[in-house]
């Protein structure tokens, strides 16, 4: 990683803030989202999501603010971070997380914010994290494939970041539809998001075949890399709810037969891939395991714990309302208990490390 050395105390705070921060916003915006989306009613949910909502919100304002006078007063550290060859796979958080905020605005905070406020909110940051993702996914890979030291064993979770983000998109975009005019408005946010969809479906294959390609050659590797692995159930999860929302709009935009093949394909894609997650998450889940009994540091990339669990827990909801299959709300359940576990466990670490100054 690359090192800095701060002149000022006011350089050394904006030097820490790294696009890698970004992931508290996603962790706590889909602690929100996924318990919005759960096929079942819990008492006191609606207001818990909503002050997580609240706090993912205001999470951003911060890190959004301190990362543009990064750029704007030490251009030489933000550069510094892109250029850095883990580190720069982060950018696609910021993207992430103005899509994580944007949705929840509509599925949590259209109470607080009234029904136009909340899909002017919506659409905004799904427009800018559309484009920053975007824009991630072909930077990032390009520095990767020209600058960036790589070797054989390089590969880990985080190298997924930059290609997610058109997923999300993906998987946010048709909660605008509704709201655009009938006709090519629709019809054209329905196909964009389908584009994405598989743009950033198969960058995610090629990139998790090297990750397991690396796991089997050279093994686990450090520990503070462990918790990245989960990142790999962000697409697996993201696009099994992707594809639930875009077979959900579907129907009103296209006509017969493309519109109850969007539906079909909800549930014929969307069951083999949560078998594949499930399998991964059990993977992930050992690794975790026997990681902590050997010593697990705690780092940004514990926040790999919350994010990827709440598109796993989306996408097994979707699921669920799709099929009324009780086993998918039970695990819809299980899932979300984990996640909110693991949620306030995170949260605790990183406000007690700021505290601390050690992060």
């Amino acid at each position: 990683m690359t090192t800095y050395a701060p002149a000022t105390p006011g350089r050394a705070a904006l030097a820490c803030i790294g696009p890698n921060w970004f992931a508290s916003v996603m962790g706590t915006g889909i602690v929100a989202i996924a318990g919005a989306t759960l096929p079942f009613d819990i008492p006191g949910l609606t207001v818990a999501t909503t002050g997580l909502w609240l706090l993912a919100g205001l999470l951003l304002v911060v890190l959004a603010t301190a990362t543009l006078l990064q750029w704007a007063l030490h251009p030489e550290v933000a550069r510094g971070h892109l250029h850095d060859p883990v580190l720069a796979h982060f950018y696609g958080a910021p993207a992430m997380a103005l899509l994580t905020v944007g949705a929840g605005s509509l599925l949590v905070g259209t109470p607080v914010l009234g029904d136009r406020l909340a899909v002017g909110v919506a659409g905004t940051l799904w427009v800018l994290g559309t484009a920053l993702g975007l824009a991630t996914a072909v930077l990032v890979p390009i520095q990767a494939f020209t600058t960036h030291p790589v070797d054989a064993d390089s590969a880990f979770g985080g190298w997924l970041m930059p290609v997610v983000p058109p997923m999300v998109s993906a998987a946010t975009g048709p909660l605008l539809i509704p709201h655009l005019p009938a006709g090519q408005w629709q019809l054209s946010l329905q196909l964009v998001c389908t584009m994405m969809f598989g743009l950033s479906l198969v960058a995610s294959l090629v990139i998790i075949t090297l990750i397991w390609s690396r796991l089997v050659q050279h093994k686990v590797g450090a520990a503070a890399a462990v918790p990245t692995l989960w990142i790999v159930l962000g697409p697996l999860g993201q696009s099994i709810t992707a594809a639930h929302h875009l077979g959900a709009t579907a129907p009103y935009v296209l006509d017969a037969p493309y519109g109850s093949a969007f539906g079909a394909f909800a549930l014929v894609y969307g069951l083999p891939v949560w078998g594949f997650a499930a399998l991964w998450c059990a993977l992930a889940l050992a690794l975790t395991v026997r990681t902590v009994r050997d010593g697990l540091p705690f780092t940004l990339t514990w926040w790999s714990f919350t994010f990827p669990v709440g598109t796993f827990v989306t996408g097994t909801s979707g699921l669920a309302q799709i099929t009324q299959a009780v086993f998918l709300q039970v695990a819809a359940g299980v899932l979300y208990a984990a996640l909110v576990v693991a949620w306030a466990v995170v949260a605790t670490r990183t406000l007690n490390g700021v505290r601390r100054g050690s992060l």
